[in-house]
């Protein structure tokens, strides 16, 4: 099952760490506003389930849909068009986890939209995710008993991701 949810676009979010600095005179970034609490919802619920402890987004809830090297003319252009606007997104409800990090995948037909626009592909190299956090060097192996738990008990699939038509959506977007 997928929840349909709303949130808005915004095109060069503050820089909120060195990295982010660093990057910001080469790097293009985009991201969905969102002021679903689903990430800190899955970070509860996995620490008081699971003991197992996140460090926080810095963005708070967002999806990341642009974080690339491009042109900057063209991703202002972008950012005149359609920075502030409304757009509608899918977000599964399974968690996933590559150990270190843990998220809920989404869909967004419009961002992949906005994407080719602008010269990208329509998929980003991450792919579409809203982050529930990730674990510190001293919590990487408890993630990863964890994940191995999950999926032995089927409480996490090893399933590649159906395509979004094949979901049933609950719309919460109204």
């Amino acid at each position: 099952m997928l929840i349909k949810l709303r949130g808005i676009l915004e095109f060069s979010p503050e820089d909120v760490t060195r990295k982010h600095k660093a990057q910001s005179s080469w790097k293009r970034v985009a991201i969905i506003k969102t002021d679903c609490d689903l990430d800190r919802y899955y970070a509860w619920f996995l620490s008081k389930r699971f003991n197992l402890e996140f460090v926080k987004n810095l963005r708070g809830p967002h999806i990341t849909f642009i974080n690339d090297k491009m042109e900057k003319d063209i991703f202002e252009e972008g950012s005149k068009i359609w920075n502030g606007k409304e757009i509608d997104f899918y977000i599964d409800l399974e968690p996933k986890s590559s150990v270190a990090h843990w998220w809920l995948r989404v869909f967004c037909p419009d961002a992949e939209i906005i994407r080719e626009a602008l010269g990208l592909s329509r998929d980003p190299y991450y792919g579409f995710h809203l982050t529930l956090g990730h674990v510190n060097d001293k919590n990487i192996e408890h993630s990863r008993y964890i994940i191995n738990q999950c999926k032995r008990f089927n409480l996490i699939s090893s399933e590649p991701t159906k395509p979004l038509e094949e979901y049933d959506i609950l719309d919460c977007a109204k």
